[in-house]
């Protein structure tokens, strides 16, 4: 098989890691496996050759039909070989081709054949690879030795014959019920393999049934289950008949306790964890139950085994959340995990102290973690930060101690996530509880001092102007807001004179300070601060109160934003449009406001050929038809509903000296399959330089992301005008002009909608709908060129800013959302990496709400 990846002895930086396959030609490779046809097989020169060709095929490179049908044939003809290795790798391969029905005969005759041969090892792999790809016509010709094999003395055959029922349960579930007779006997099999899989295939064969299953569970908990791995399978499975009998169950002792509480004194280690794990995770479990449990993962928090210790903290870790009592006791054992040199098991036996830890304790646990802190990734960090918090909240009078570790931690070097998790709980504590305002605010401002991430600065800056006038000395904090003005980026400095605005709106004593600062912030190079501090120098008032500027009597109604009435006005006539420009005409504005939604969806559903096709999804930003400083200028807007599109040509006559009538689009949609033109609706008189609009209306499958390219002719009658008296002749000239074409896009199909905190929304997505793929995107120029392109390819709203590319980055993660048509809401993220000289390879992870959706982000990316 492949050779592990091995590092080149290289003196550069940047050492590169290859394959001893790097390199390999689906081509050459088949030209070397003629070999297989050769009278005198060379054994070992054929493994190599299949190792290559299982080699491209796992790296996902494609077989034609005729490529794969030739190897097959040609890996058939190795049968001929006594080699028990080169035997192994035909086994391989075929399982790999998976050939049709018709191949499959070629070689059914050779796999019965070592199903019943004398050698072990080719009656396991015959049956595993003939359950692979026979089909159930095949499958009833050879059950009568899969029960053979399922009862064979040796285990390896055994155990084949049963993991093939297991994925043949999946495609012909009749067929494998039966054998359940044979699979019962297997059970009590003394080989520890055979039990396990043997269990595994007759729970599933029963698993719909739940009486069966509780039958099954019932007679083996009598019974002897010798293999460790069978037994760890049956406290699963009596965990699932706990649960489901738990409704059932009056008062009085739990079903099947006894059991997992006897499961806890076995030989195995295995089997003594996945009891205790069973015990805590019962639902309504109470602590006299827990107690045994606890007792036995206090005793492998001492193992000498690294994943014994983990195992056991994880597990003590989350029943700290519920019963953090029973807990208690573990607490000496897991304070000495905290310099345990496995990070994972220090970060677990940490957060689980500060769940369980006693007030009197906190002090000497706060030493313990700062000089752990600085050995842990930030991940780790995050977590302890946010247990931190939570004993904070347990414990209000420790929070000067507590406040100031934060504190402390929040000088130290660390990443965003980190850097906003501590942020995050201060400000919670600020909140929560009282005492701690002033002294967690001078921490905050301390911060910002030196902070590097702009996002966290504007925060800041925005909940010091929310609390800190309500502060007993408010005039401490202005120092390091006007700070801000002179030493940070336009951001900050915008969000500083906002807060400086708050201080002199709510603290009367500090007016004339304010008054002097703002008016220093007009000088700015930024229009965003200078426009700010002269919003506020006009609003606040000379007592330092927000000017009323209405002076009506207050309604008692609230108010609602759609009762103010919209409308859409078109280009006056008067109006000339600016040189270089074309004039785009009513509705079409850009993209993006509410109103300018509403005001496309008023003029639509006010058409009649339109008004039942439903609420508009999207309408696209103006795409220009014609080029600059041309006779006609046309532009095109997308709207998009669930099963139509309607595209409206906005149109100008730039000629005085015409007038232009019955004006329309002709659409060809030859070259998108998918659309059939169900309306339109011509434009009656287009004159000189007043916009106008034509609309033509397409049908689509409900749903479905159709794209395609439409070629576009503007057809018209031409009539002159006389200069002097401005009216036009009777007589016109029928007329048409060429526009480009107009496609139909991917991207169409996706609302660019952002959400504040990706983390949080891909968490609460949830991984069910989830999709990754990884894409090889060829050579490019640059990582940002790729980047670039992968968003508007699908036409979602970058995230947290990570659509700039750091220079000379060599890998990049973007963050991306939308909302699909249907109104389903997407999330992507992106990882790039440069793969060779400027080849772009990319991962793409996908949730979203539904899984048809999913998969089609996945096909816009493989087709684009």
């Amino acid at each position: 098989m492949a050779q592990p990846l091995i590092k080149k002895d290289d003196d550069r930086d940047d050492e590169a890691e290859y394959s001893p396959f790097l390199g390999i030609e689906k081509g050459a490779v088949l030209q070397e496996a003629r070999v297989f046809n050769d009278p005198q097989l060379d054994p070992r020169k054929c493994s190599q050759v299949i190792t290559k060709l299982l080699y491209l095929l796992n790296q996902g490179e494609t077989f034609t039909k005729i490529e794969a049908t030739e190897v097959f044939f040609a890996v058939t003809k190795l049968f001929q070989s006594r080699d028990i290795g080169l035997r192994r790798m035909v086994y391989l391969m075929i399982k790999e081709l998976s050939p049709s029905a018709d191949e499959v005969i070629i070689v059914t005759s050779s796999l019965m054949k070592d199903m019943n041969s004398k050698t072990d090892m080719y009656r396991a792999n015959a049956i595993r690879v003939l359950c692979r790809i026979t089909d159930g016509t095949l499958l009833t010709q050879i059950e009568r030795y899969l029960k053979q094999a399922i009862v064979d003395k040796n285990p390896v055959v055994a155990s084949a014959a049963l993991v093939s029922g297991i994925h043949l349960l999946q495609t012909n579930p009749e067929i494998v019920k039966r054998w359940s007779n044979e699979v019962q006997e297997a059970v009590q099999s003394r080989a520890a393999l055979v039990q396990f899989h043997a269990l595994a295939l007759l729970h599933q064969i029963r698993q719909n049934d739940r009486l069966a299953v509780s039958k099954l569970v019932t007679s083996l908990t009598r019974g002897t289950v010798r293999s460790p791995l069978a037994q760890c399978l049956l406290i699963r499975y009596t965990s699932q008949v706990i649960r489901e009998s738990a409704a059932n169950t009056q008062t009085g002792d739990r079903p099947f306790y006894d059991f997992l509480e006897g499961c806890l004194r076995h030989k195995a280690e295995m089997v003594i964890f996945e009891a205790a794990r069973a015990i805590t995770e019962l639902s309504g479990v109470t602590s006299r139950e827990l107690t045994p449990a606890i007792t036995v993962l206090q005793l492998f928090l001492s193992s000498s085994k690294p994943v014994l210790r983990f195992a056991a903290v994880r597990t003590l870790n989350k029943v700290a959340m519920t019963h953090p009592m029973a807990v208690t006791n573990c607490n000496i054992d897991m304070e000495s995990l905290i310099s345990d040199q496995n990070r994972s098991i220090a970060t677990l036996a940490i957060t689980t102290l500060l769940k369980t830890g006693n007030e009197s304790g906190v002090d000497r646990l706060m030493k313990q973690i700062t000089n752990f802190m600085s050995d842990i990734a930030d991940e780790f960090k995050i977590v302890v930060v946010e247990a931190i918090r939570s004993l904070c909240l347990k414990f209000p009078l420790k929070y000067r101690s507590l406040m100031n570790f934060l504190s402390n931690i929040l000088r130290e070097e660390g990443g965003f996530e980190y850097k906003k998790a501590i942020v995050d709980s201060i400000v919670i504590l600020i909140r929560d509880i009282p005492e701690a305002k002033e002294s967690g605010l001078l921490h905050l401002c301390e911060f910002i001092e030196d902070c590097e991430f702009t996002y966290l600065s504007t925060q800041i800056l925005h909940f010091l102007g929310n609390e800190g006038p309500k502060t007993s000395d408010p005039s401490k904090y202005i120092r390091y807001i006007y700070n801000r003005v002179h030493l940070e980026n336009a951001t900050v400095r915008a969000a500083a004179v906002s807060t400086l605005a708050k201080f002199g709106a709510l603290v009367d004593p500090l007016k004339p300070r304010i008054f002097v600062l703002l008016r220093r912030c007009l000088f700015d190079s930024d229009d965003e601060v200078r426009d700010r501090a002269t919003l506020y120098l006009n609003t606040l008032g000379g007592d330092g109160q927000v000017v009323e500027t209405d002076k009506d009597e207050p309604s008692e109604e609230p108010f609602d934003i759609n009762s103010v009435p919209k409308e859409v006005k078109s280009q006056p006539l008067a109006e000339k449009k600016a040189p270089g420009k074309k004039p785009t005409g009513l509705g079409a504005p850009p993209a993006g406001p509410p109103s300018t939604v509403d005001a496309y969806e008023r003029l639509l559903s006010s058409i009649p050929e339109f008004s039942n096709f439903g609420k508009l999804f999207k309408s696209s930003a103006p795409v220009e038809l014609t080029e600059a400083e041309t006779e006609y200028a046309v532009n095109v807007i997308k709207h998009i509903f669930d099963g139509h599109v309607v595209f409206q040509f906005n149109c100008t006559n730039t000629i005085p000296e015409q007038l232009l009538e019955n004006v329309i689009v002709i659409v060809d949609a030859s070259e998108a399959e998918e659309f059939s033109e169900v309306a339109s609706k011509p434009l009656r008189s287009l004159p000189y330089d007043s916009p106008g609009q034509t609309f033509v209306a397409f049908e689509k499958p409900e749903g479905v992301p159709a794209v395609g390219k439409f070629s576009n002719m503007l057809r018209f009658i031409v009539k002159e005008v006389d200069p002097t008296t401005g009216e036009a002749e009777d007589d016109g000239v029928d007329d048409e002009y060429q526009l480009e074409d107009l496609e139909v896009v991917a991207a169409d199909y996706m609302m660019k909608v952002g959400v504040s905190n990706f983390r949080n929304a891909w968490e609460g997505m949830g991984a069910d709908f989830e999709r990754v793929d990884e894409y090889g995107l060829g050579p490019r120029e640059s990582l940002a060129e790729a980047v670039s392109a992968v968003i508007s390819l699908l036409g979602m709203q970058p995230c947290e800013g990570t659509e700039v590319v750091p220079s000379n980055s060599r890998s990049h993660a973007c963050l991306l959302s939308g909302v699909f048509i249907g109104n389903v809401r997407v999330l992507v993220r992106l990882q790039f990496g440069i793969d060779g000289p400027k080849e772009v390879a990319m991962k793409l992870a996908v949730r979203s709400e539904d899984e048809s959706v999913s998969d089609a982000i996945h096909e816009i990316v493989a087709s684009g």
